[in-house]
C-alpha cells in the first residue's frame, strides 16, 4: 500500500515526506503543483528513494488525483496542498478560494469512489488554528469544539474546507480525520513567514518589520513535532475526529523577534558589535489582524499520547542553525517575483 501526499513540496509537507521516508517503510507519492512556495530542493536528499514518487499535478484535476490513489492502491490521502499566507489573500482572495476550498472539494470527490474500493482508506484533513478566529489575552486556548470565526480570506477559505471535508464524512462516511495546528516553524519554511523572515532578513541588513505594535501571541510549534503528531493521528486517530496540535509555546511577535535576535548575536555577530535587535522595525498592522491563537492540545495527548519533543528556545536556535548553513536553499526561494512582492508589502 501507498500513502498519497498534497503539496509535499512545500514547507510542512517537505518535513512530513523526509521524516516518513526516514521512519516509516512504505512508499509516498508527492502531488504538487509547484507554485511559488513549492520546493523540490525541499526533497533533494529523498528523491532518488524507490519510496518516493513526485507527480506534478494540480489538486483540482480530480480525475488525476482518482487515476492516481486507484493505481498505487492508496491506503491514505494527506492533504497539505493550500495558499496559506495571510497577506496574501488580503491582496489576492480568489486563489485561496480555488486551492483550498475548490481544490479540497475535488480531492473528497476523487477519495469517495477510491474508498468503497479500499475500506480501510484514510483521509486527512491538515488545518489551522486561524479558522477559530482570535483570542483574548485571558481566554482559554481553542478546543477542537470552538465555534469558527476566521476573519481573513486564508482563514475562512480554510474554515469552508474544513466544513467540506466533516460533510464527507457525515453524509457518505468517507473516514476523515481534521487536524488544527499553530504556528510552525523549522526547516524549508519559506521567507515570507516571520521566522525565516527574521533570519533572513537580520542577516541581510535589512528591517524587521512586525506588523503594529508586534505584542500579537502565536503559539509555536516545531514542525518535526507536528509532523509526529499527523503520523500519530493517521495510525491511531478515531474517523470523523478532529485534534488540536500545539506547541505550548506562546509568544508575542516581538519576544519571537528578540530571541531570533539573541541566537544570531551569539552564532553570527554583527560586523559593527551592535544587536540584530536594532533592526526591529514596527510597521502598519494588517487589516483584520487577529491578537491571539493558541490551541488547548489535551485530546491529542490523552488519546493519543502525544507529546512536544521541541521546546521554543532549542528549536529556534537549531532553526536559525539550519538558515545560516542552507545560504543556497534561501537566495533560491528569494528571487523573482517573491522579491517583488516583498517590496510591495513593506514600502
Amino acid at each position: 500500500m501507498t500513502i498519497l501526499v498534497t503539496g509535499g513540496a512545500g514547507f510542512i509537507g517537505s518535513n512530513f515526506i523526509n521524516e516518513w521516508i526516514e521512519q516509516v517503510d512504505e512508499p509516498v507519492i508527492n502531488l504538487d503543483l509547484l507554485t511559488y512556495a513549492g520546493n523540490p530542493d525541499n526533497l533533494r536528499e529523498i528523491a532518488g528513494s524507490p519510496q518516493y514518487l513526485f507527480v506534478h499535478a494540480n489538486i483540482c484535476d480530480g480525475e488525476r488525483v482518482g487515476e492516481l490513489l486507484d493505481r498505487y492502491e492508496v491506503r491514505a490521502l494527506i492533504h497539505f496542498a493550500a495558499e496559506s499566507h495571510v497577506d496574501r489573500s488580503i491582496s489576492g482572495p480568489q486563489s485561496f478560494v480555488q486551492t483550498n476550498i475548490v481544490g479540497t472539494s475535488r480531492l473528497l470527490d476523487a477519495a469517495l469512489p477510491h474508498w468503497r474500493k479500499v475500506s480501510d482508506f484514510r483521509f486527512l484533513h491538515v488545518s489551522t488554528d486561524e479558522v477559530f478566529g482570535s483570542l483574548e489575552p485571558d481566554e482559554a486556548p481553542f478546543v477542537e469544539a470552538c465555534t469558527y470565526k476566521p476573519n481573513s480570506p486564508y482563514a475562512a477559505s480554510k474554515a469552508a474546507s474544513d466544513h467540506l471535508v466533516r460533510a464527507y464524512g457525515q453524509t457518505y462516511g468517507l473516514p476523515v480525520l481534521i487536524t488544527h495546528c499553530s504556528n510552525n516553524y523549522g526547516p524549508y519554511h519559506f521567507p515570507e513567514k516571520l521566522i525565516p523572515l527574521l533570519i533572513n532578513n537580520a542577516i541581510s541588513g535589512k528591517d524587521l518589520p512586525l506588523y503594529g505594535d508586534g505584542r500579537q501571541v502565536r503559539d509555536w510549534l516545531y514542525v518535526a513535532d507536528h509532523c509526529r503528531a499527523l503520523r500519530m493521528v493517521l495510525a491511531e486517530g478515531k474517523p470523523g475526529q478532529t485534534y488540536n496540535i500545539g506547541g505550548s509555546a506562546e509568544r508575542q511577535n516581538i519576544e519571537v523577534a528578540r530571541t531570533v535576535c539573541a541566537v544570531l548575536d551569539d552564532v553570527r555577530p554583527r560586523q559593527d558589535g551592535r544587536s540584530y535587535g536594532d533592526q526591529i522595525v514596527l510597521v502598519r498592522d494588517r487589516p483584520g489582524h487577529d491578537r491571539r491563537y493558541a490551541v488547548d492540545t489535551t485530546k491529542l495527548r490523552t488519546e493519543l499520547g502525544w507529546e512536544p519533543l521541541q521546546n521554543f528556545d532549542a528549536g529556534i536556535e537549531k532553526t536559525v542553525r539550519w538558515y545560516l548553513e542552507h545560504p543556497d536553499w534561501v537566495a533560491s526561494v528569494t528571487g523573482g517575483t517573491y522579491r517583488e512582492w516583498v517590496a510591495r508589502q513593506y514600502a
